[in-house]
């Protein structure tokens, strides 16, 4: 059994009547370039430039937030996704009498990229973790035994992936299946095709986060089946990857692996001579040793090494990514390109250093303290006002309170676990300086 790329490529909308066939496409504006333009143009989207990356409220110019971050990664993934989709339509010619060019496969994964980050809650990856732990260690833990596992699970793990997914198709009146871009694009959005239970149950990449909130579950399947991707074994819902996620991915990890480390290196966290030292065993075979030496600023410097990295990386990941291709069809390619590249070594000792010298340094440390602060004080208010107004007993501090919320978010939920995803997915979307200004408001500081 194996995936197959005419399916995988699909052009498919939410609430399409007919078949998408790509030679019926307008060659001036294709439609997974129609994703991206979407994508960019998003509420969501935009919210990102004051979203902290690694590196929270930094007042200095180079730092990258969550939107330079991933316009980056979607300029790699896009140069990734047209290397392996020259060799792809090499190999399969029928693809080519279909319509779909190697541009169409930049397009894609450019896409999902620019998307990739776009559920994180603000104050980095220690947002998700603020969110998760005010229901398993704060205010929120009372609510356990009104949920069921899965539904707890969402909450306890909430997941920056799945609530991305929750972003690009939750549907609304007058909007019905969110941004509406194509099935290809979603499934190479996702990188874990998994409900949030069982959580890791294998050492399969795939496995180890999740995708989706029970919420979005029916999307979710309609994508994965529309595209052909291999449903796994039991009874929970766990699919293997659709083959461009390795791509998106692989430019994520490339990203993040070699600019936080730049970042580190111009803040002045880290030594510049780590960055040859670090750098070199994957630029040496592209370095102009002349121009290196006449380049005049740190900054100069580190950005040439960075360059000709990246760009080592590019060529490798896409090696990888053919070399099991076949395989990756088949579910039988359980690692990401990165941990089978010819340089996994040397991108190991990067994040080893970033890790020690920027991601926990004193700063970070503490900015992501005032994010837990932040988060679980605004939960805990826009959660009860919202319970309250469903219950009907609602004060008039409750009242002050939901007049802050957004009258997307304004909506009646029966459920109780979908009330507490609105307020979640709410306060996920913030930016960091919304949040702390609604933090500041409340608390009267």
């Amino acid at each position: 059994m194996s995936m197959n790329w005419t399916q995988l490529l699909s052009l498919k909308k939410f609430g399409d009547t007919k078949v998408r066939n790509r030679t019926d496409e307008n060659p001036s504006r294709v439609g997974f370039e129609v994703d991206y333009d979407r994508i960019i143009f998003s509420n969501a989207f935009r919210s990102l430039q004051d979203k902290t990356q690694v590196i929270p409220h930094s007042k200095t110019d180079f730092v990258h937030t969550r939107l330079t971050h991933s316009l980056e990664v979607s300029v790699v993934g896009r140069s990734i996704g047209r290397l392996a989709g020259e060799q792809i339509i090499n190999k399969y010619p029928e693809l080519s009498n279909l319509g779909y060019t190697i541009n169409d496969f930049g397009a894609i994964v450019a896409a999902a990229c620019l998307c990739h980050d776009i559920g994180n809650p603000p104050f980095g990856h220690s947002g998700e973790k603020a969110i998760g732990d005010f229901f398993l260690h704060g205010v929120g833990e009372k609510y356990r035994l009104d949920l069921d596992p899965t539904q707890w699970q969402d909450l306890i793990d909430f997941e920056g992936n799945a609530n991305g997914f929750h972003v690009l198709t939750d549907s609304r009146p007058g909007a019905e299946g969110g941004l509406r871009i194509s099935y290809a694009t979603l499934g190479a959005f996702m990188k874990y095709p998994k409900e949030s239970l069982p959580k890791k149950p294998t050492n399969d990449i795939s496995d180890k986060k999740y995708g989706f909130f029970q919420a979005d579950k029916s999307s979710f399947m309609d994508v994965a089946e529309s595209l052909g991707l291999m449903r796994k074994d039991g009874s929970a819902i766990r699919y293997f990857r659709h083959p461009l996620t390795y791509l998106v991915e692989a430019a994520d990890d490339i990203c993040y692996t070699i600019i936080d480390f730049e970042d580190g290196i111009n803040l002045g966290w880290i030594p510049e001579e780590h960055a040859l030292e670090f750098l070199i065993k994957i630029v040496k075979n592209n370095i102009n040793s002349e121009k290196y030496a006449a380049l005049q600023t740190k900054a100069e410097r580190v950005g040439y090494l960075r360059a000709l990295a990246i760009g080592s990386l590019i060529s490798d990941v896409v090696r990888v990514f053919m070399e099991n291709e076949d395989q990756i069809l088949k579910g039988n390619f359980p690692f990401a390109l990165t941990d089978k590249c010819a340089y996994v070594a040397q991108m190991k000792d990067i994040i080893t250093i970033s890790i020690s010298n920027v991601y926990e340094s004193r700063e970070v440390v503490e900015k992501e303290i005032v994010g837990y602060k932040v988060l679980h004080t605004l939960l805990e208010k826009f959660i009860a006002a919202s319970n309250n107004h469903f219950l009907g007993k609602t004060t008039h501090y409750d009242e002050m309170i939901l007049k802050l919320l957004p009258e997307q978010y304004q909506i009646e939920e029966e459920s109780l676990y979908l009330r507490l995803l609105n307020i979640c997915c709410f306060i996920s979307m913030l930016t960091d300086g919304k949040a702390l200004e609604l933090y500041h408001s409340i608390v009267g500081k």
